[in-house]
């Protein structure tokens, strides 16, 4: 029996042109010879569909449209799994996370999900009512479980601490293949843990297993696909693409004959598709095709043109090179030659010096004699994002934000200066690994300048200015700040270890601490890792701080 897993790039709340896109996908399949097709979670409505769920007309679209799907589907010799979302005819919350068993015309058997995640990115328990009872449906002979994405994430026997107390597949009605529909985000080195985890499960149960895993970008979050079959002694069978859309079609009587996708799961590789595909979805489904963003000749505004470049096509894609009176002559030529070497479409040289003065004189009666300090330095940076976003609605284009997951940390960057923009395209990579990346890009030849690798890092807001006059050292900052971030290690906890200065990390935790009302009013960040600033991160602002008690909101 031939089974599809059909991995889709959904949009959140376009319901009618994602039941267009399953519709076209399972014929494709069944062309292909599958009695059976699967589809990701929650594909007909598109995930995280978030608040759009507390809109009762919306669950009613959601609802109507999956009746007349599986209409369309009827003509077609095909069982097909798709995800929805309901209404709850019980008690409890008013909503269900489904997956609907459509054949012959109709949805046959709905399954609702059983562990709603709350953690990180994850909110379910918001909006939906865990299901009470498995599913097991059989086509062609076959006895076919039913789970949904955090169903399978809780087996006592892979995980040292489960996070539920239940196991949906615990005392399960007995069955031959488990189906798997999920949106599980994507995060650096992810893959290898879900195919152990899924491999395992197979393995311990002795059942073929089929993960069909939602691809594409919603938002800060980014869905690899990779959807994947297992058979009963864990072997990983058969490999859909990632990154991109795909339809993976395995024979359940000779799965040996599938294909595992070829693919680099290097940081460096995995990294570049994902933020690649974050910037592609995140201005196509907004209606934006192109992106326009300021180059200061700096590693961060380089690497964000080259991936801005490879995702929209570099024709698309408008730099803006805004020269200070602090600029080095270096800065410009690299920004220049950057330009050439991605082919953008547009490069527009535009100075700051003539608002710099405006600005001056229009404070003059109010500053006095001060002396200048970080106001005149931040002035500049509020100016050139002023700039850019004029461009941005002069031309329709979307403004990418270039700051790095080392500076959004910290607050070393301005509020309303160079945070200006609507996505945050490197904010979940530390400095350190931009470095990485842009040597990695360069591997084949020179796309970003040698120069702009090799100099000291710096925003260029007064003589001489190096970002380590403000920072630590990267090299250091970063492994204090993985620490604090992605290990929930405390300040105290590192000084007594050893390993780094006492009075640095103090004061880098206080930096963190005092840069939240910052983040707050930041652009979305695309999600890389499994701690991202962004809905996956919800700390107070006016708080007592485990990184820095008694410390208030800093300024800039």
């Amino acid at each position: 029996m031939k089974c599809a897993l059909i991995q889709l790039n959904p949009k959140v709340g376009d319901i009618r042109g994602n039941s267009r896109k399953a519709l076209e996908a399972v014929r494709e399949a069944a062309g292909r010879g599958a009695e059976l097709a699967l589809l990701p979670e929650l594909s007909l409505v598109g995930y995280p569909p978030r608040d759009l769920l507390l809109y009762p007309a919306f669950v009613r679209e959601a609802e109507a449209e999956a009746a007349r799907l599986a209409r369309e589907l009827g003509s077609l010799d095909v069982t097909a799994v798709a995800g929805s979302v309901g209404f709850n005819r019980g008690r409890g919350r008013a909503l269900q996370n489904l997956a609907l068993v459509m054949e012959g015309g109709a949805v046959r058997h709905a399954y609702a999900k059983r562990l709603l995640p709350t953690y990180d990115v994850f909110d379910e328990a918001r909006y939906f009512e865990p299901g009470e009872g498995p599913l097991v449906f059989e086509r062609g002979g076959v006895r076919f479980a039913v789970t949904i994405c955090e169903d399978v994430w809780n087996d006592e026997a892979f995980w040292a601490s489960p996070l539920y107390r239940l196991d949906p597949l615990e005392g399960h009605p007995p069955f031959d293949t488990l189906l798997n529909l999920s949106a599980s985000p994507f995060s650096i080195g992810k893959q290898a843990l879900r195919e152990g985890m899924l491999s395992a499960l197979a393995a311990r149960r002795g059942v073929g297993t089929l993960y069909c895993n939602q691809a594409g970008a919603n938002d800060e979050l980014i869905f690899d696909g990779r959807s994947s079959c297992f058979g009963p002694d864990g072997r990983l069978l058969a490999r859909a693409g990632g990154f991109a859309e795909d339809i993976l079609v395995v024979d359940l009587e000779s799965p040996g004959g599938g294909c595992v996708s070829e693919d680099d799961f290097s940081p460096e590789s995995e990294t570049w598709r994902a933020l690649g595909l974050g910037v592609r979805d995140y201005c196509v489904k907004n209606g934006i095709g192109s992106a326009v963003l300021g180059l200061s000749g700096g590693i961060d505004s380089a690497l964000t043109a080259a991936i801005a470049a490879s995702a929209l096509g570099p024709e698309n894609v408008h730099g803006l090179v805004m020269p200070g009176p602090y600029s080095s002559g270096h800065s410009v030529a690299d920004a220049v030659e950057l330009a050439g070497n991605l082919r953008l479409g547009r490069l527009d040289r535009v100075s700051i010096a003539p608002a710099m003065e405006a600005f001056g004189a229009s404070l003059a009666p109010v500053f006095g004699d001060l002396p200048p300090d970080a106001a005149e330095e931040n002035l500049q940076a509020r100016i050139r994002g002023t700039l850019l976003m004029g461009v941005a609605n002069k031309f329709g284009r979307m403004l990418l934000t270039t700051g790095n997951k080392s500076e959004i940390s910290v607050g070393y960057c301005t509020i309303y200066g160079d945070m200006c923009g609507a996505l945050a395209v490197i904010g979940d990579l530390y400095k350190t690994e931009v470095f990485r990346l842009a040597r990695w890009i360069n591997r084949g030849g020179v796309v970003i300048p040698e120069n702009t690798i090799r100099k000291p890092p710096s925003a260029e807001l007064r003589p001489g200015q190096t970002d380590q006059d403000s920072l630590p050292p990267y090299d250091e900052l970063d492994a204090i700040l993985e620490e604090l971030l992605e290990r929930r290690r405390s300040p105290g906890e590192l000084v007594s270890e050893g390993r780094f200065p006492g009075p640095v990390v103090s004061r880098v935790a206080g930096l963190v601490k005092s840069a939240e009302f910052k983040r707050r009013q930041a652009a979305p960040v695309l999600r890389i890792t499994s701690q991202a600033f962004g809905v996956g991160w919800r700390m107070p602002i006016a708080c007592q701080s485990v990184f820095a008690p008694g410390r208030g909101t800093g300024g800039g």
